[in-house]
């Protein structure tokens, strides 16, 4: 596709697609505060812990790229 091999699509796809999608995702985690009127600090809590899976995904990211795995 467009002189693409699979493995340049799939990892565009997991870079710049997942990405959108948890910059989504976090746009929906303050719609959820803004609509509950969660507070300050109830808004740090659902960023917090609903986000935390987020961190992880970022941080297998980063370890594969300084470790060239």
């Amino acid at each position: 596709m467009f002189g693409l091999s699979e493995e340049q699509v799939a990892e565009f796809g997991m870079t710049f697609g997942v990405s959108a999608f948890m910059l989504y995702m976090l746009f929906i985690i303050g719609e959820l505060a803004w609509k509950a009127k969660a507070g300050r600090t109830g808004t740090f809590v659902l960023f917090f812990v609903l986000s935390f899976g987020m961190l992880g995904f970022i941080a297998k990211s980063v370890f594969q790229k300084f470790w060239g795995m």
